[in-house]
């Protein structure tokens, strides 16, 4: 069946778009067919209606259709993306008074969640990676490329790791969309859920195919000069999949994309993805979100590009002594200079997101808003300057001098815009007078002329004497002579009629068309020469792209010096003191976040102490009594083990990112790894109970964990029976203790554990401090030394609201187990309970079968004497028991 030549025209778009949905602009709308009009009548609640009726009789059935005004195409492009769509726009690329026949229309980009560059489909404080996978086998190696880009800023970074590291990774890097190719397995569903996955051909990833992507876009041997080798070759595979994938989608200029960044792992602090989640440092285990997490609470920055900048630190903390202590440095000098700290935060509520505005610059998607954006943003540049220079710190010196002020481009923007200017640029308006001669000239016409059609209207009415004459314009006729029936006759023979109304008649006159050409002519003229005018400052900032983005780098590290520094002062938080050893003293410290969620003053302060086993064992002959490699800490649920092993976490990690800490003074020796295992969760996607998804992280701490890591551990074992879980537990602390040797921070239940104080070396009992009173616990929240003498579970039973009556007989079965063991010497042994329930009833045993009198009795029949009659009496009997015990 043959096609219109819309249809043909739109079948064709069809082809590009792929399986995204194609957005068809027919005029002020955006039409959808087919099986896509049906999709978005649900994803998008569109009304399904239909084109072309058809004839059945025919076989011809109707095209389904839907669609929406142009104007909210952002805001349903949301909605897609939210959906886990892709999105293919296809717009009309010529002027429809121009064209010849249908109007020409092309895809212009396909949009999907890692592509977006509008800031209306952003999240401001958050990077936007899209990034590819890029398996890789050889004879002597297995490898995974990872290459990650945020299309809305241009950075692109690409690294190898081995494969039993990806999902770290992922967690790392956070991405949104996954590139895979589309002839391997699909992903582990923990790497997948909540992301886009877009499969992409196996050549995408080839090493030709990558070779002469990357060489096309940043030239060839420009690799070199980034940083990466042979070795690299699975990351430059990556790299090429992403780079295929951007120009399939955007169809614009990408040269805000200007360097590819080796990552290597090394440079900073290695956490894997259970940790992260434990630790809550981007997001919080409740509900995903930064609202608690300890990015939420740490950051003060001004800027959307210095909030992006902080989560990519606390995400990524540094290795480097010398790293770390030029952010302590800067922070410092800014905490000490309250004045130049307010006045740096107030300039840079004035200064907009500089990479993002750049790349819809270079794209060719910025609007005459978005320069006016960067002409404010330039203008503020000579204040942050002035308020850096003479700076002591080497980092505030070195972002100093890395502030390009763009004066040229500056002086060219504030020359020609408004002070204010419209969200497009065919609207016009928004270039100042005097900037442009020739628009100038052609807007006094315009002007002009509607001068001079108001003049013609009061002549024309003097003329005729019709009072009540008036002109109006309209696209049908352009200017026009209205004059009601009722003066007909009073028309002068020049009036040319146009048009009959109900009450009155339209004219025009020769002198009246001339001038309307000349005012129309000149009005579309002017809109010409501005849009030109804007297209020539769109590039001339696009050119300077490189070292506008040096400036914007610069500028958020600024802000999030700023934002620690302003930390800092108003929650009192002290510089930690970096050193090479791995060791970590903190007196009087405090969780970040609870410190700050909590009521003030309420939070307790705790220490600690805690050197890895070198370090510990070279400090010995000066100091018998320094501070152990191991802690373990018991204590009741509730009590805060788990807060403060965390927060030990937490304040070396802030310590490694630059940041002060909340405590009165810290000593933090540099981790090369931080590992938790805190909470309960389970894997039952992929077949996992809680208590496999704990040893299977257990085993990758012990299998990775180095002399320099940091580890703390919370309950290890309790997802077993009670011996599995000492044993394992016991095992893994000698491990730790004795192979490893790192600082560790291990809370647990098994107060077995505590024995090994007096067998290794490097461990000290800790414990949360209880105060028990008229049977009621208070706990302190203190940790203090030495080991619990019990773990209080009952009265914590009691406190989360366990009938009395449970907690009376836990109490009562307690009381025995204790009897019981202190009577055998054994705490570790199978025991009946003596003692029944208190309405009388005999009880079964919880842990093995007990005396009870039916069993006697069963014991003590002579069964070869009985005859049936009496064994089914017997069983009569023992039957009407056993039902009075569980009625009772």
């Amino acid at each position: 069946m043959a096609l219109t030549p819309m249809m043909q025209q739109y079948h064709d778009a069809k082809q590009v778009a792929g399986d995204a949905l194609l957005l068809f602009r027919m005029g002020d709308f955006y039409e959808l067919f087919h099986e896509d009009a049906t999709k978005a009548a649900g994803i998008l609640g569109l009304s399904l209606t239909s084109r072309d009726k058809g004839d059945p009789k025919n076989g011809k059935e109707p095209t389904p259709m839907a669609g929406f005004p142009h104007h909210q195409l952002d805001q349903y492009l949301a909605k897609i993306i939210a959906a886990g769509m892709r999105a293919a726009v296809c717009e009309q690329v010529e002027d429809p008074k121009e064209a010849k026949g249908i109007v020409r229309r092309d895809v212009t980009r396909i949009v999907s969640r890692g592509t977006v560059t509008d800031d209306t489909l952003l999240d401001p404080q958050s990077s936007n990676f899209l990034l590819a996978i890029a398996p890789y086998e050889s004879s002597d190696r297995s490898a995974c490329g990872l290459a990650w880009i945020d299309v809305s800023t241009g950075r692109f970074e690409a690294t190898s790791v081995d494969p039993s590291r990806l999902g770290d990774e992922l967690a790392r890097i956070a991405p949104v969309e996954l590139l895979v190719r589309e002839d391997r397995p699909p992903l582990p569903v923990e790497w997948s859920e909540r992301r886009v996955v877009t499969s992409r051909p196996p050549w995408a990833f080839g090493q030709q195919a990558a070779k002469a992507a990357l060489d096309k876009h940043f030239g060839p041997h420009a690799l070199e000069g980034f940083g990466f080798n042979e070795s690299d070759a699975p990351a430059l595979a990556a790299a090429g999949a992403v780079l295929d994938y951007l120009v399939e989608t955007q169809k614009a200029s990408m040269a805000h994309i200007d360097r590819l960044v080796p990552h290597r792992t090394g440079s900073t602090l290695e956490i894997d993805e259970s940790t992260r989640r434990s630790l809550e440092i981007t997001k919080t285990i409740r509900d995903g979100t930064r609202e608690g997490s300890l990015w939420g609470v740490l950051d003060r920055t001004i800027t959307s590009m210095g909030a992006r900048l902080l989560g990519d630190w606390l995400a990524n903390p540094l290795t480097s002594v010398d790293t770390i202590v030029a952010r302590h440095d800067a922070v410092e000098e800014l905490l000490k200079n309250a004045s130049l700290t307010t006045a740096l935060r107030e300039t840079l509520r004035s200064i907009y997101d500089m990479p993002r505005l750049l790349a819809r610059i270079t794209t060719g998607r910025a609007s005459p808003r978005d320069l006016c954006f960067v002409a404010r943003t330039l203008a503020c540049l000579p204040k942050v300057k002035a308020k850096l220079a003479d700076r002591t710190s080497a980092r505030l010196e070195q972002l100093h001098t890395r502030i390009d002020l763009c004066g040229g481009i500056r002086k060219d923007l504030e020359t020609a815009l408004e002070e204010e200017c419209p969200l497009t640029a065919r609207e016009g308006g928004f270039i100042r007078s005097g900037f442009n001669a020739e628009l100038d000239e052609q807007r006094e016409l315009a002007k002009g002329g509607k001068q001079w059609i108001a003049k013609y209207q009061a002549e024309a009415i003097e003329r005729t004497g019709i009072p009540s004459m008036k002109i109006g314009f309209n696209r049908v006729f352009g200017y026009y002579l209205e004059v009601t029936h009722a003066h007909r006759d009073k028309v002068p023979d020049d009036f040319i009629r146009k048009q009959t109304l109900k009450n009155a008649e339209r004219y025009v006159t020769p002198e009246l068309k001339e001038y309307e050409e000349k005012v129309l002519a000149a009005e579309e003229r002017a809109q010409t020469l501005e849009y030109d005018l804007f297209v020539e400052l769109r590039e001339t900032v696009a050119s300077a792209a490189k070292r506008l983005q040096a400036t914007a780098t610069a500028l958020a590290e600024i802000d999030c010096l700023a934002s620690l520094a302003e930390l800092a002062r108003s929650r009192n938080y002290v510089r930690p003191e970096m050193v090479d050893q791995a060791k970590l003293e903190i007196i009087g410290g405090r969780h970040p976040v609870l410190d700050v969620t909590e009521p003030e003053g309420t939070f307790v302060p705790n220490d600690v102490a805690c050197k890895s086993r070198e370090s510990r064992v070279e400090s010995l002959e000066e100091d018998p009594a320094e501070g152990a490699s191991f802690l373990l800490i018991t204590g009741p649920n509730m009590a805060g083990k788990s807060t403060y092993i965390r927060q030990v976490a937490l304040l070396t990690l802030m310590s490694q990112v630059g940041s002060f800490v909340p405590a009165e003074k810290a000593t933090v020796g540099v981790a090369d790894r931080i590992f938790a295992r805190v909470g309960a969760s389970d894997d039952l996607a992929r077949g996992r109970s809680t208590f496999m998804v704990e040893m299977t992280e257990t085993a990758r701490i012990l299998n990775t964990a180095t002399p320099r890591s940091l580890v703390i551990l919370d309950e290890i074992g309790r997802g077993t029976s009670t011996y599995d879980g000492l044993s394992i537990a016991w095992a893994v602390v000698e491990h730790l203790h004795n192979v490893v040797g790192c600082r560790t921070l291990f809370a647990t239940h098994y107060h077995e554990l505590t024995d090994l104080e007096a067998q290794l070396t490097g461990l000290a009992n800790f414990n949360v401090a209880v105060q028990e009173h008229a049977g009621r616990v208070v706990f302190l929240h203190r940790i203090i030394s030495g080991s619990a003498d019990k773990s209080y579970g009952i009265h914590v039973a009691q406190l989360a609201g366990v009938p009395r009556e449970v907690n009376e007989r836990a109490a009562d079965i307690l009381e025995q187990l204790e009897a019981k063991s202190a009577q055998t010497g054994e705490s570790d042994q199978r025991y009946r309970l003596d003692r029944p329930a208190k309405n009388g009833s005999l009880q079964m045993t919880l842990f093995e079968m007990a005396d009870h009198p039916l069993l006697d009795e069963i014991r003590e029949l002579d069964i070869d004497s009985m005859t049936p009659l009496e064994a089914f009496g017997k069983l009569s009997d023992w039957h009407e028991q056993l039902g009075t015990l569980q009625d009772s």
